[in-house]
């Protein structure tokens, strides 16, 4: 193992060029950005953030977050009003656009570095107006805590975690984020520690000291925020694939577990994969896939109560106006008919109205070993396209939320299987229909 990591331990640290390219676009990024705040009595600082500042970036993939600090007292309308101002004024040549989190913040491009303008209050520690607030005492801290050797080993983590695809905190991800792979480094030590402390963790675990009880399968304590738990942004998948990673790679450390993998999907599963396919007005990446994710989870459970089992689902959004909901099928096809379970015989009054609600439509009524009737009923759809397509026409509401009925109305289209879609869809599915090899092994 030790091999290995050091291998991959020196391919992640940038080099000398990269480093002064980097430093090159950010002072100019800052210099923008400090041009523009002058107008603005309302802020009183500008701070680098993220892991630009504190030495912890992957070379090819490196943003440069630049915090604008505004007085405490300044009202959240005018706080948003003024930080996309100076986002946008300052990155005016590189096209800016909003992003949104718990506030909106400005995004622009420089020579392919990502520059994220973000705004926040300028706090004492603890008193959080925004979750953005605690960003600057995560800098500060890492700053102080991560010693050289530990930046080099947050490297190799998210390397890990990138490769794992379990890396990225957003909304759409619900993975890692930069700031946890800082924290895990700072409590095990290493990215050894890490690999061998999180293969044999439990439930419930606490990475971290608090007094605080959280629910979560793991616990990963905020050493600036003793009541914050890190991992409850995560998913549960997520977590566990960590895990597994982790006792793969303890169990077998190879250099493939740090190369792109490619999904061996099955064929045999492609026939129960059933595509529900909508344009989308334009609106923020991080809204859209918020209201996808929903209308997927509130769409597995119309596609269970209609009686086809969902095995497994997930969303996809490009980065243009489509969006795609996935769910893997135990069938598409399912009986025509199926058994409603009514009262036991010994409850008369349940009994007379289960027999006069279900004898004239029934196709057939007895009473069952657990001295309940049981009346066998005719689904109106057992073709899950037609099931789906009915419902998203006659009862959109039932499963889809306000926000996107208005996109569903416009048009969409549901059918199995992998015909009529394009290399990067069928990519998107294969995610479904895979086994990862790296995490799922014999031993």
């Amino acid at each position: 193992m030790k091999q290995i990591i050091s291998k991959i331990g020196k391919s992640v640290i940038p080099s000398k060029n990269i480093e002064k390219i980097k430093k090159q676009i950010a002072d100019k990024a800052f210099i923008l950005v400090e041009n523009q705040i002058r107008n603005y009595p309302e802020i009183v600082g500008l701070e680098f953030g993220g892991s630009y500042a504190k030495d912890t970036w992957l070379s090819k993939e490196a943003d440069v977050d630049i915090f604008i600090k505004f007085k405490k007292s300044v009202p959240d309308e005018k706080f948003t009003e003024i930080s996309k101002k100076v986002g946008f004024e300052s990155m005016k040549k590189y096209n800016p656009y909003v992003r949104y989190s718990e506030h909106p913040y400005v995004e622009a491009r420089i020579k392919k570095t990502k520059i994220n303008v973000v705004p926040c209050y300028d706090v004492n520690l603890g008193e959080w107006k925004s979750s953005a607030d605690r960003s600057p005492f995560h800098t500060k801290y890492m700053q102080n805590a991560l010693t050289p050797k530990m930046r080099n080993e947050v490297r190799i983590l998210k390397t890990f975690l990138k490769l794992t695809k379990i890396y990225g905190a957003e909304i759409a991800k619900q993975g890692f984020s930069g700031y946890v792979s800082e924290v895990l480094i700072l409590n095990f030590g290493s990215f050894e520690n890490v690999i061998k402390s999180i293969a044999k963790i439990q439930q419930n675990q606490i990475i971290g000291k608090t007094e605080k009880v959280f629910e979560t399968s793991i616990i990963i304590i905020d050493p600036i925020d003793s009541n914050r738990n890190l991992a409850a942004a995560i998913s549960e998948e997520n977590i566990g694939k960590f895990i597994l990673a982790c006792r793969s790679f303890q169990n077998k450390s190879t250099l493939q577990f740090f190369k792109p993998k490619k999904l061996k999907s099955s064929k045999n599963n492609w026939e129960n994969v059933l595509v529900v396919k909508f344009n989308f007005k334009m609106r923020s990446p991080d809204i859209i896939w918020g209201q996808v994710k929903r209308a997927t989870t509130s769409l597995t459970t119309q596609l269970e109560l209609g009686g086809f089992n969902v095995l497994r689902s997930k969303s996809y959004v490009d980065e243009q106006n489509e969006a795609y909901l996935f769910f893997l099928l135990e069938s598409t096809k399912i009986p025509k008919n199926y058994p409603k379970s009514g009262p036991e015989f010994f409850r008369e009054s349940d009994c007379n109205s289960f027999i006069s609600k279900n004898i004239s439509k029934t196709e057939l009524m007895w009473i069952g070993d657990d001295k309940r009737i049981i009346s066998l009923e005719k689904r109106k759809y057992n073709d899950v396209v037609k099931f789906m397509t009915e419902l998203l026409k006659n009862n959109l509401q039932t499963g889809i939320s306000k926000g996107l009925q208005s996109d569903f109305k416009k048009g969409f289209r549901v059918s199995v299987g992998n015909k009529n879609l394009s290399k990067s869809i069928k990519e998107a599915i294969s995610d479904l229909i895979s086994t990862d090899g790296a995490i799922f092994h014999s031993n």
